[in-house]
């Protein structure tokens, strides 16, 4: 297999092909914003790339089509066309529905067992305190709601006559508290904990991150064209995920201009702590020595691709798994495949409570985004209770490990 048949093998394992009549569209590895035309109708297949124009030879573009498409012919001439990327799962409708007409309740009794585990700071001089377990609680189902704070309180009330909480917070208490860095470490410990019952499921992992816009908006002047520009801010949120059941096993929230690679030692020491993991998929945003050492140091094989000017030079390490990245290209690319789970993860968290933040300050953004995260995880657990029969306990092999927020 030679260098131009590797990368259609590998474009054909990560990009979804579009077909245009006898047209095949194939995406550019190095220019996002530009497509290539492949056709295989012709006695000779025709690409319009500039390697194919040039050289007159089959390009990377049109292996990935007949990766994508195998082709057989039958002694009567017929030719069967099947699709080998594409693939279908069977879905289990009966727990599926089992699972949605009762997803809000449950979730209401998962996020209770979970804020059960919240330690209540010590209350001094003043007037008292709001439970800080019904405060996160009611910022919790708020975002699981999708509402602004005075609407969803009709549902947080409802919460209260069921018995989840002591009594129903003010919109205003749950927007300020939010605005608290001290419910930030809280949510976090909430999102690990949540992802604990599927501890005996989950061994691969794939890692990535992705922005969530705010409603903030930042303006300046172009001083090339001579008017105003703005664009909306936003914070971006580093996942980790079990590429079973896309359960988040820890998270970071952060800037906007925050990288990626620095992010993943960490999020890898959190999942450790609870589960045992075998094997870590992720883009090559994340290709680095200290990266691939870590990954190796807990026990799991790192499936990270390499950059196209990258060398092979460097510690033992490094050239161990460049040179598997680069002559066992099939075996990397199937297992590197379940990377893309964690890009569905962010799609079910967008689709479902929403891609932008209604928070106006960094901190309460962070916060939002964090119990977008937590919702998430709640709803993977009653999808896994009817699915997969488990029974979720929080806090149940330790002690309560929530930080008790003394300042929030």
């Amino acid at each position: 297999m030679d260098a131009r048949e590797q990368r259609g093998l590998e474009i054909a394992a990560k990009v979804k092909l579009r077909r245009k009549g006898s047209t095949w569209i194939v995406p550019s590895q190095t220019n996002r914003d530009e497509r290539y035309e492949v056709n295989l109708d012709g006695d000779v297949p025709v690409c319009s790339c500039p390697d194919h124009e040039t050289r007159q030879v089959r390009c990377k573009h049109i292996f990935a089509v007949q990766f994508s498409l195998k082709r057989e012919t039958g002694s009567d001439g017929t030719t069967t066309v099947t699709k080998t990327v594409k693939m279908t799962y069977r879905q289990e409708w009966s727990a599926y529905n089992a699972a949605q007409t009762h997803e809000k309740t449950r979730v209401e009794e998962l996020l209770r067992g979970l804020c059960d585990g919240i330690i209540q700071p010590p209350q001094g001089r003043g007037r008292p305190r709001l439970p800080l377990s019904d405060i996160v609680f009611a910022a919790t189902m708020k975002v699981f709601t999708t509402l602004s704070g005075r609407r969803a309180t009709s549902d947080i009330r409802q919460c209260e006559a069921s018995g989840h909480i002591s009594r129903t917070p003010h919109f205003n208490s749950v927007s300020n508290y939010l605005e608290n860095p001290a419910l930030t470490p809280i949510l976090k410990v909430l999102v690990e904990e949540s992802a604990s019952p599927l501890k005996a499921i989950e061994s691969d992992f794939a890692v990535d991150s992705s922005g969530f816009a705010s409603c903030v908006y930042l303006r300046w002047y172009d001083e090339k064209y001579g008017k105003v520009r703005s664009q909306p801010d936003w914070v971006k949120a580093h996942l980790m995920i079990g590429v079973k059941t896309n359960i988040v096993t820890s998270v970071e929230v952060t800037g906007k201009d925050s990288h990626d690679s620095p992010h993943l030692p960490a999020l890898l020491e959190t999942t450790a702590k609870t589960f045992e993991v075998k094997e870590l998929s992720a883009d090559k945003g994340y290709i680095a020595s200290k990266n691939l050492e870590a990954v190796v140091s807990a026990g799991a094989v790192p499936y990270i691709p390499f950059k196209s000017n990258t060398t092979g030079q460097g510690p033992e390490l490094w050239r161990r798994m460049f040179h598997f990245y680069q002559f066992n290209r099939t075996e990397f690319l199937a297992k590197y495949h379940k990377r893309s789970n964690v890009e569905s993860t962010f799609s079910m968290i967008k689709a479902k409570f929403g891609a932008p933040v209604r928070s106006k300050t960094p901190v309460a953004q962070m916060n939002e985004v964090l119990c977008k995260v937590l919702c998430h995880n709640l709803c993977v657990l009653v999808q896994s209770i009817y699915e997969l029969g488990i029974e979720p306990t929080f806090w149940a092999e330790k002690a309560v490990a929530q930080q008790s927020g003394q300042e929030a």
